[in-house]
């Protein structure tokens, strides 16, 4: 039986009458009543962590998490039954900023509402889950995202040759939740003592400037995600192609068809035409992986049907630092994986270093140089400018940064996902690292982040300052007389459903878990379980049909081969 980690029970009496009442995000109404509510944080009775990581079994993981779903399934049917409302659900008035507020500002938006405002920086996976499940009836919810739809990323590598469309794998976040404000921007700057974010619009008026604005909020979700990191290898950013975006997968799918066309050209050289159908891969992750088998089918099932007087010339090579690819797999499924792509003609090469990228090689360690075509960067991610910027301004940050380069700084989030060193500060997915116990920056662990946030946000919990030392988040246990507060006491807990990935040929590895057991399976069944986990991922029918069309106009007519 695994101890528990909480010093107290997760009720705890406060015997001091207040004379305010604060809402789960500290806003303070006024009472009748004699002296100011007690600060948890002052609270000599408030649970705080003995010991992390705290140990939970499976079955009570399972069990939660089962409830929680039907919790949530709830609340979005009453969200799709009520009208959206009359009333405007954010006002903003516009006035003009003095030169102190932000830089070159234009207006400072003053959002109006009798509910605590949740900011909400994003729109991948940890953003949209709690989107989804948050409760608009108690809180405003303003979504700041420079993209205004949700992307389901791991069907990139399928969309950038054709498999599914583009639009198959997006879902608009006015329509993830019509109750969600969203303003399509980029926060720039956090102040979090002030509770002040400063934005900047994503497009530019006439003159090219860009409006900016400043937004107040209640409590503050940091969802961006991170950057491709390059790792200083000179020449990544100018020449190669990446896997984070639409725009990523339709500038490749664009690309590989001017390769193409550019090879069938009458007096092409023939080594032009090698280097043109030489498709290069960096990185030996499920993305590149997947991609460099996408690709492969793409090649073998309709390129060679267009172009047969090419596919002598074509070759897909996927290049990997470490010794083998998809490391997070057992020793078992790689070897598998590798036996695939050798079967099905991807060259791996294992134990080779990028040094350098130019306009049409790629150099490696040792002197050696592969000219290419198309290269493909899928090597890791970094910190993001306002990531950076938090971790460098906040002392517990700094401190949990320990020396890291600031490029791969995560923000240190306690077991209920609150920014160390922060007030009414959440962190989720990729841009977020637990202490003591860091997860993998997966779209699984960031939406079941999103949605345990928007829960405990939903039961009231006054979020507090972040930190193993903090107290527990709290709220009044009877909002009537608001003399007594309990604390939420189950932090994070993330249950890992395994891991797939698709490696070319109607081929796929998959590893489940569940607790200390693991299942492996490999080959068509996989690929049918592949398939099947993916449509049940997606984040509405809509999507579910448009990817099932998808996938049977491919199988019966092949991919689209136009550029545009």
């Amino acid at each position: 039986m695994a101890q528990n980690p909480v010093r107290e029970t997760e009720k705890t009496a406060v015997t001091s009458p207040p004379s305010k009442t604060s809402d789960s995000l500290g806003k303070i109404t006024s009472t009748s009543r004699g002296s100011p509510p007690p600060n948890p944080e002052d609270d000599p009775k408030a649970p705080r962590f003995e010991r992390w990581p705290a140990e939970r079994s499976f079955s009570e993981v399972v069990m939660d998490k089962t409830m929680d779903t039907v919790g949530d399934l709830l609340l979005i049917a009453r969200r799709t039954l009520r009208e959206l409302p009359k009333r405007s659900r954010i006002r903003a008035q516009l006035r003009k900023l003095n030169n102190k507020g932000a830089k070159n500002g234009d207006a400072t938006m003053s959002l109006k509402s009798d509910k605590p405002i949740i900011l909400v920086l994003g729109s991948g996976w940890g953003a949209h889950s709690l989107i989804k499940v948050i409760d608009t009836e108690k809180f405003e919810v303003l979504c700041v995202s420079p993209r205004n739809h949700f992307i389901f990323t791991p069907m990139l590598p399928s969309s950038a040759v054709g498999t599914v469309e583009f639009r198959s794998l997006l879902e608009p976040i006015r329509i993830s939740n019509p109750f969600v404000t969203y303003i399509e921007a980029e926060c720039e700057v956090l102040d979090v003592n002030r509770k002040l974010a400063l934005c900047t619009s994503t497009f530019a008026y006439e003159n090219g400037r860009k409006p900016q604005f400043e937004v107040a909020y209640d409590a503050v979700v940091v969802s961006v995600g991170e950057q491709t990191a390059t790792f200083g290898v000179p020449g990544v950013m100018e020449h190669c192609y990446f896997l984070k975006e639409i725009n990523d997968a339709v500038g490749l799918r664009r690309r590989v068809g001017q390769c193409f066309e550019l090879a069938a050209l009458p007096g092409t050289l023939e080594a032009d035409r090698k280097k043109l159908l030489r498709f290069v891969v960096v990185g030996g992750g499920p993305t590149g992986v997947e991609f460099a088998g996408t690709l492969r089918d793409f090649v073998r099932g309709d390129l060679a049907r267009k172009y047969p007087e090419l596919m002598d010339d074509v070759e897909v090579v996927l290049l990997q630092s470490a010794q083998s690819i998809l490391t997070q797999f057992s020793a078992g499924l790689q070897q598998r994986a590798l036996d695939t792509f050798r079967r099905t003609g991807v060259a791996v090469r294992t134990g080779v270093r990028v040094i350098a990228v130019t306009q049409d090689q790629v150099v490696l360690e040792g002197g050696d140089r592969l000219e290419y075509g198309v290269c493909v960067w899928s090597t890791g991610n970094a910190a993001r400018p306002l990531v950076q910027s938090i971790a460098g301004a906040v002392p517990a940050q700094r401190e949990a940064l320990q020396g890291r380069n600031p490029a791969a700084a995560k923000l240190a989030v306690d077991p209920f996902l609150r920014i160390a060193g922060v007030r009414d500060a959440i962190a989720l997915g990729d841009c977020s690292r637990l202490s003591g116990a860091p997860l993998p920056a997966t779209a699984q662990v960031a939406g079941q982040q999103g949605a345990y946030v928007a829960r405990m946000i939903n039961k009231g919990y006054k979020l507090g300052t972040g930190g193993l030392e903090q107290p527990f988040p709290a709220r009044w246990k009877d909002s009537s007389d608001h003399e007594e507060l309990e604390y939420f006491s189950k932090p994070f807990a993330f249950l890992s459903l395994g891991l797939m990935a698709y490696v070319g040929s109607d081929q796929a590895i998959t590893q489940l878990e569940a607790g200390k057991a693991s299942f492996s399976l490999a080959g068509y069944l996989s690929f049918l379980l592949w398939r099947s986990v993916y449509i049940t991922k997606q984040v509405s029918t809509r999507n579910r049909i448009l990817i099932l069309f998808d996938w049977v106009k491919t199988r019966i007519f092949g991919r689209d081969l136009s550029i545009y």
